[in-house]
């Protein structure tokens, strides 16, 4: 395990172990339900080919320069995300108000820890579930068979209806995240991304196959990459372009902590293109994991949460090992979500170790207890709490719940402007020097990069930004 020292050039840092440890993290925090769910059903009714290689192509002009931009930042400064933009803007100069970049950042991953864990939660009692079906009537058979369409349908609405149940599997899932954060870099957060990554990437892979063989496999390839170009309109390519930025976790502040934990050994440019390659292909094989099943059922292939939990489980039925594959899948879609809960509870955990100079247990121990708090008032949005509309004297977010308030507040504003920022702060604010030591590029590559961050990066996100204000400016 490296150790290198803090922002203050003393105190001992932990840092990860190699550079594998730090792209299975990265891909882990990177990775989760927008790439399973929400990408392959944009990529189907968005054009298909076209849609997704227009969405690569926003991956490597937009998402890959703001990625290698957040994580020369961190490895520079060597300390929570704040801190080490306020070193950076030191060295070059600039106000100590650059700070509040990635204090955006701190604060828009606490609140999508609050509704995310949430979801975990919803996503555990679907393991639950499906192991108490094979518990039940083995692993051979379909899933789910002594329940009729209508009561597995019902299944999502009634957990939504039931605001202690979701209350208490979200603290259990906070609790889970709490584990590995509270045991540090090494001892907690890199054995996490070690062993459940790689399990990950195993279980999409052989339900893939397992979809390949059993589901409807020639027509999900079909329906999602038939090249479709007169799909390809301006809010489709506007939309792609949001997909692109949001799959890899930018303006969270996220790659900036994690990146403050590499080690001066490591080139950011060839490990930020690993972390998007990685990212971006869970993305494609996750359309051709979900759909061959859905399609063989003769379901709505819609994405969303619905599509996880309400399509799947109904076509996990009358599957051969149906519920033996559902609960792997929800268990694969776990690993997913807990990677990225966990780094999600270190943006604020490493900030509150900077500024207050608490251990790191105690620390994470009151992060943990406050997302867990947020996150129940959260639950309880979709039924008692339902009338309850905190930011409803703004019409942006008017008549939305605590629930989707957070969403809507951190994706249409939080992320966008924190990830604006860091492409102008790195583009134009933070002295050449420092930046061309730390990206690991030289000659035409690196020029390409510095006008892509300079120019169409901040372009792109400010579109981005003013779509999520004004949407009524893109055309139905």
């Amino acid at each position: 395990m490296p150790i290198t020292t803090g922002s203050d050039g003393i105190t001992p840092r932990e840092g990860w172990s190699s550079r594998s440890a730090f792209v299975l993290a990265a891909v882990g925090a990177a990775v989760g339900l927008g790439n399973l769910v929400r990408f392959p059903a944009e990529a189907a009714n968005n054009g298909g080919g076209a849609f997704v290689l227009f969405y690569i192509a926003c991956i490597l002009l937009i998402g890959l320069p703001v990625l290698l931009s957040e994580t020369l930042i961190g490895r520079h400064g060597q300390a929570s995300a704040v801190e080490s933009v306020k070193r950076m803007a030191a060295e070059s100069r600039a106000s100590q108000w650059w700070g509040g970049i990635a204090g955006l950042g701190v604060v828009s991953a606490f609140m999508i820890l609050a509704f995310y864990c949430v979801i975990g939660g919803w996503v555990l009692y679907y393991i639950g579930l499906f192991a108490a079906d094979i518990a039940q009537s083995g692993v051979t058979g379909g899933a789910l068979t002594n329940m009729t369409a209508e009561e597995i349908k019902a299944l999502f609405p009634n957990l939504q209806q039931d605001g202690f149940t979701m209350s208490v599997l979200d603290v259990i899932f906070v609790a889970v995240t709490l584990m590995f954060v509270a045991r540090g870099v090494s001892g907690g957060i890199e054995k996490a991304s070690v062993w459940l990554m790689p399990a990950f990437f195993v279980l999409l892979l052989g339900i893939t196959v397992y979809g390949a063989f059993t589901g409807a496999f020639s027509e999900a390839i079909a329906y999602l990459f038939t090249f479709d170009a007169s799909k390809l309109t301006g809010p489709v390519m506007l939309a792609a372009v949001g997909q692109a930025f949001f799959s890899l976790s930018l303006g969270v502040a996220g790659m900036i902590t994690y990146g403050s934990y590499v080690g001066r050994d490591v080139n950011l440019a060839k490990t930020s293109t690993t972390i998007a390659f990685a990212d971006t292909s869970v993305a494609l094989i996750a359309g051709l994991c979900i759909f061959p099943i859905v399609l063989a059922a003769g379901l709505s292939s819609d994405g969303g949460l619905g599509l996880m939990f309400d399509t799947l489980p109904h076509a996990f039925q009358s599957m051969p090992f149906g519920t033996l594959i559902g609960l792997a899948f929800f268990i694969m879609v776990g690993f997913a979500a807990l990677t990225s809960s966990i780094s999600l509870m270190e943006v604020p955990t490493a900030w509150a170790i900077d500024k207050f100079r608490m251990g790191r247990a105690l620390t994470a121990t009151i992060i943990a207890v406050a997302a867990a708090l947020l996150g129940v008032v959260s639950a309880y949005s979709f039924n008692a709490l339902s009338g309850f509309h905190p930011l409803g004297f703004i019409p942006l977010f008017s008549g939305e719940g605590v629930f989707s308030a957070l969403d809507s507040v951190t994706s249409k504003l939080l992320m966008p402007i924190g990830a604006l920022l860091v492409s102008i702060f790195i583009g134009w604010i933070a002295e050449r020097r420092l930046v061309d030591n730390e990206n690991g590029l030289s000659g035409g590559l690196h020029r390409f990069w510095l006008f892509l961050v300079r120019w169409l990066c901040p372009l792109a996100l400010t579109g981005i930004l003013i779509v999520g204000i004004f949407p009524g400016l893109l055309p139905n």
